[in-house]
């Protein structure tokens, strides 16, 4: 969009929204702005929450919570939520028995069976490609993270222990767990969705024999034919994914089990400039975008524009992440690669003192105040406020620019305040508060030593997340959403060494890893809090990370958007939408 087409929006769309509106209104199309490109629509490699969002709109999963709740679960494609109460899960909690939905068809109109649901779920298993979600479900059904060991060989017997565990019997599910799982039922409403075997199968995917299924393990991401296809019971189909203009073009499905969605046509797009998508909110030619902090003044006074405030969060957002050992092959990232002043090793954050320099040169309280306007507070760990095993008493990190000093004068002996140094902080391209983040940190680093210089580096989403996975960003700006609302879902991502982000950072602390471990099993909500205290001592102490706030949000919308409503535990809410119970009606004079 041209700067003066841009200039004119501004005028039309502030000085006479009711003509624009009146024009613009289209009740069966939604469009939502965003920022950020979708990774992938294979369900089994989906781990970021842009592909995620079209996803759940496309598929669906076993269950979904009730509305805005976190707790209470709907059936979807299962017939009925399994507890002891119904009898649908064993009296030790290791068998849960889940009637599949009879009538359901897929968006190419065969028939989802029970076996289909089987297929899912195993490949979602045996898929397990590097840092993705698969251990969500690996974990509490198999009993182990991994479909291979820590030398990256494949465990021989994951396609039989997938088979054992979960069956099909008639018209159910069963599913055979090593050990009781208390998130087990949340975790299937968000990482189970159904796919057809038989679709998959023709288009080119795994066939579901165990001759076949290490071919199919860990494959690159374009290699997967449900990479840009679709085929899903949802109740929108993706028509078109336009990846030269970042849009989505999703379909409402009239042949949909329920009462088909009252939106027709739904569009996601992905625009960078904050600007371009207040502007065309207001004009009314998008009906909701994304909007963050630092741009709340300039949303909330649009005539027609809704705001809703102060909804809470399941996240911990932004986050700096630090990489012990840099992958340096060809990395524009990291400088001469040396500790010259010039660049950095690849083991550079490897040093305690390094991580602990960077530590107390964040202001958090200045980056609340400023970024946040005063919305959040103070992060003391990886576990959010919102989920039991926060911990209020945790110690935390201070802006402290003579701690700072003292620390990077005893880095590698000396050599990092002698010499300086010289890389690159990246973050995903329109994420604003991560900007800010990075700037922030920037000028207080640089400010102690002029051989300090970070060179601060938007990254389109596809590309960030490539060399995040690949080890390649000395420190990235990036968050972590719930997968499923419990305090296990922030400790191993963000905390165990088999977790998303300390895999691909190499760190490691083993006995981090054993409290996390221990407290999965614990049923006793008093010593889980213990544990997970324990696990954030460990996390204050070895930096892998800098946590900076516990975050609310707001939504913004036009004021002719009804039918949405605030779950935390949607990707990335409260911008993106379910938008199966949503529809548009404009207000009447």
């Amino acid at each position: 969009m041209s700067m003066k087409k841009i200039s004119l929006l501004l005028v039309l769309g502030l000085c006479c929204p009711t003509s624009l509106k009146a024009k613009a209104f289209d009740p069966e199309t939604f469009t939502y702005l965003t920022f950020s490109d979708a990774d992938s629509l294979d369900p089994a490699w989906s781990y970021d929450t842009a592909s995620h969002a079209i996803i759940l709109n496309v598929y669906e999963p076993l269950f979904w919570f009730h509305e805005t709740s976190t707790e209470k679960l709907d059936p979807l494609i299962a017939a009925k939520v399994p507890s002891k109460a119904n009898g649908l899960i064993s009296p030790d909690g290791r068998t849960y028995t889940i009637p599949i939905r009879k009538g359901i068809k897929f968006h190419d109109g065969t028939p989802m069976t029970p076996e289909d649901v089987r297929y899912s779920i195993v490949r979602f298993l045996l898929f397990d490609r590097n840092a993705g979600p698969s251990s969500l479900l690996m974990q509490p059904i198999l009993g182990y993270p991994s479909t291979r060991d820590e030398s990256g060989k494949l465990k021989p017997d994951c396609w039989k222990d997938a088979m054992k565990a979960v069956e099909v019997k008639g018209d159910t599910l069963v599913l055979h767990i090593p050990k009781p799982y208390a998130p087990l039922l949340t975790l299937l409403a968000s990482w189970a969705p159904a796919l057809s075997k038989q679709w998959v199968v023709k288009n080119g995917g795994w066939d579901g024999s165990e001759a076949t299924w290490a071919a199919f393990n860990n494959p690159k991401k374009e290699s997967s034919p449900l990479h840009e296809k679709t085929n899903g019971t949802g109740p929108f189909k993706v028509e078109r994914w336009d990846r030269a203009t970042k849009q989505f073009i999703l379909l409402r499905n009239d042949a949909y089990w329920r009462k088909p969605a009252r939106l027709k046509r739904v569009i996601v797009k992905s625009v960078d400039d904050a600007n371009a998508r207040k502007l065309e909110l207001a004009a009314g030619d998008a009906d909701n975008i994304y909007a963050d902090r630092p741009v709340y003044t300039q949303v909330s006074n649009i005539p027609g524009v809704d705001i809703i405030d102060d909804l809470p969060m399941m996240e911990m957002n932004p986050v700096a992440f630090f990489t012990f050992k840099i992958n340096a092959a060809g990395n524009p990232y990291v400088g001469s690669g040396k500790l010259d002043g010039q660049g950095i090793p690849p083991d550079f954050f490897s040093d305690v003192d390094v991580r602990k320099g960077f530590a107390y040169s964040m202001d958090y309280a200045g980056f609340i105040r400023d970024v946040s306007r005063g919305k959040g507070t103070q992060a003391t760990g990886c576990i959010p406020k919102s989920l039991p095993g926060y911990n209020p008493k945790q110690p935390v990190y201070s802006l402290d620019p003579k701690k700072a000093e003292e620390h990077f004068r005893k880095a590698f002996a000396g050599q990092v305040w002698d010499n300086g140094f010289t890389f690159t902080l990246t973050y995903n391209t329109a994420n604003t508060p991560r900007q800010m983040l990075g700037q922030m940190l920037k000028r207080r680093v640089e400010s102690l030593n002029p051989k300090f210089r970070i060179d601060v580096r938007p990254i389109d989403w596809p590309a960030f997340l490539d060399g995040q996975r690949n080890s390649k960003l000395p420190i990235f700006l990036l968050g972590w959403n719930a997968d499923y609302p419990d305090p296990h879902n922030f400790a191993f991502p963000m905390v165990h060494s088999q977790g998303d982000y300390p895999h691909n950072q190499h760190y490691a602390n083993a006995k981090a890893d054993k409290l996390i471990d221990q407290a999965l099993y614990e049923t006793d909500i008093v010593k889980r809090k213990q544990l997970y205290a324990q696990v954030q001592a460990i996390e204050y102490d070895d930096v892998p990370h800098l946590v900076i706030q516990d975050t609310v949000r707001f939504r913004t919308q036009r004021d002719w958007v009804k039918g949405w409503y605030h779950n935390p535990i949607f990707p990335d809410a409260p911008y993106a939408s379910y938008f199966y119970p949503m529809y548009k009606e404009q207000r009447k004079p």
